[in-house]
């Protein structure tokens, strides 16, 4: 059953050696900077001032019902109970790699240092300009395709075996796993990261480059981070730069582009954007909103996620495009809860599908569930507070607990920030989606500020500049509530389509609807089960 192969995710010292692994330096040879690879990392957070929120009742309410429910036996995944997919938690580090792989000290010694430079954003200041420089130090072990063919059977491929795959996602899953299996470099000093001006990156997106120029004047330079890494290996600092043939941020709306790139090292480029004081910045998430993920089924999700090709979720490149050219000097913001070590996959898909901007993913010491349940917001206060007179457009999807708790929530925390909330419901279109989800924070919300949507084409016609953030083609129809409970907890409206009838098909679709509450769980155990525990919250 799904929780036992994913469970193994949490237990990485358990791992056998599989093959013992003879690594050998790899080519140290230096990536161009305009080559502009894109690198994923992590980055250097406090724990201790994340913002806790209260966990909702699907997660703990005097007692964990994840624990209640693998107790009982019953194989009810436990992501049920935390809104996050397990296959997306507990990833190996550190000596857990080092163990798996039969690594020593000399075998590390010999190994070149990679860094990952994840794409930031930069903000205006009484001093100028400052890039946020966030990342990664480590080293890739020279792990055999036998073993990472193992480790791929044996961690991120369920129901089915590798060898059963076409040889292309073998081989997405084979490095995937690789860039998994890595060992982090902690308390060392971050070389000097260059810059210069970057030309446009990314694919049909970024034709209208969301408002982003290349600051051709700009000063070629070197500067040098303030700190070591931290013990996960974690770099993040706000640095000044020379702003010499920059334009100032408070004088501006364009978006400026500069290249980065660590020196003395492999893998380093990054793409910096220097967002100015004003405008709108759309912070996006990814899974099942820009691509097919199917998180809420394991099986697919794994699949998805570790062995098939990222596909977009219906025409979202076009919607997505067609914002960065008719909202000028837009900026593009991509937060996904994703732990460092898969996204480099998930931005060279944005980078070649999308609009290019900067990105934020799940750092390594928010490693656990109720940690990465409070990662979104404490990266988006980040954003928000960085750029206290821009406006922003929120665009995610109704199966993450923590969207739908922090998204209202920025409303009331940043008053007049919050333009746009986008969310698409994801049971109105896919039947495996059986997660209920709460929408009562949206509650005190203006109607035209928010949008539950079905279909891409939803988000068509829309003066986002001017206000207008809800399509009244779509019924809404919340009743601000938990929706889709078991056992017909919570309230599950009937949808009736569209006033125009626009995209109103057949009823298993749910297109011209939110379908806002249609999901039910199945199976008589996990329903009754379910319905006693959240019955008993309620």
């Amino acid at each position: 059953m799904p929780s036992r192969a994913l469970r193994a995710l949490l237990i990485p010292a358990s791992l056998s050696v599989l093959v013992a692994s003879s690594p050998a330096p790899l080519d140290p040879a230096r990536v161009h900077p305009r080559d502009a690879v894109i690198t994923p990392s992590p980055a250097q957070w406090n724990p201790s001032k994340t913002i806790k929120h209260k966990r909702d009742i699907l997660s703990s309410v005097e007692g964990d019902i994840g624990s209640v429910l693998s107790g009982l036996g019953s194989g009810i995944p436990s992501y049920v109970a935390s809104g996050v997919p397990n296959f997306f938690q507990g990833f190996p580090t550190g000596q857990a790699v080092e163990s798996s792989l039969g690594l020593n000290d000399a075998d590390l010694a010999a190994l070149p240092t990679n860094v990952l430079n994840i794409d930031p954003y930069a903000n205006y200041t009484d001093q100028g300009w400052q890039i946020r420089f966030h990342g990664n130090v480590y080293k890739q072990p020279n792990t055999s395709n036998e073993t990472l063919t193992n480790l791929a059977n044996s961690l991120f491929i369920y129901g089915t075996n590798l060898s059963s795959l076409p040889e292309s996602q073998q081989d997405q899953a084979r490095n995937l796993t690789a860039e998994i299996f890595i060992v982090q470099q902690a308390n060392v000093s971050v070389n000097t990261i260059h810059i210069e001006p970057a030309a446009s990156q990314g694919g049909d997106g970024e034709s209208g480059g969301g408002g982003a120029v290349t600051p051709s004047g700009a000063t070629v330079q070197d500067v040098t981070l303030p700190y070591n890494t931290t013990a996960e290996g974690d770099f993040d600092a706000f640095v000044p730069i020379n702003g010499a043939g920059l334009q100032a941020g408070n004088s501006t709306s364009q978006v400026q582009r500069l290249n980065t790139y660590v020196e003395g090292a492999t893998l380093g480029n990054a793409t910096a954007y220097l967002v100015p004081n004003e405008g709108l910045t759309i912070i996006s998430d990814i899974d099942d909103i820009l691509r097919i993920t199917k998180i809420y089924e394991p099986e697919q999700g794994l699949l998805n996620s570790f062995a098939r090709p990222f596909t977009p979720w219906q025409n979202m490149p076009s919607i997505y495009a067609n914002w960065s050219q008719s909202l000028p000097n837009l900026h593009f913001h991509y937060l996904t809860t994703t732990p460092e070590q898969v996204t480099r996959n998930y931005m060279q898909f944005i980078y070649s599908t999308y609009p290019g901007g900067s990105f934020d993913d799940r750092p390594l010491n928010f490693s656990d569930v109720s940690a990465t349940l409070s990662v979104r917001k404490y990266l988006l206060d980040k954003v928000f507070q960085t750029f206290p007179q821009r406006k922003f457009i929120l665009v995610a999807d109704t199966s993450n607990s923590d969207v739908m708790r922090d998204y209202p929530q920025m409303v009331t925390d940043y008053p007049g920030q919050v333009q746009c909330i986008f969310l698409r419901n994801t049971t109105a279109t896919d039947p495996g989606d059986k997660f209920p989800y709460d929408t009562s924070g949206f509650k005190g919300l203006s109607q035209n500020q928010y949008m539950f949507f079905v279909n891409a084409d939803d988000l068509t016609g829309l003066d986002i500049a001017g206000g207008q953030c809800y399509n009244q083609s779509v019924a809404q129809n919340l009743t601000f509530s938990y929706q889709g409970l078991p056992g017909g907890l919570g309230k599950t409206p009937e949808v009736n389509g569209s006033a125009n009838g626009k995209g109103n098909g057949s009823s298993s679709s749910g297109a011209g609807s939110v379908g806002l509450g249609g999901s039910h769980w199945v199976g008589g155990l996990t329903a009754m089960v379910l319905a006693v525990l959240v019955g008993g919250l309620l």
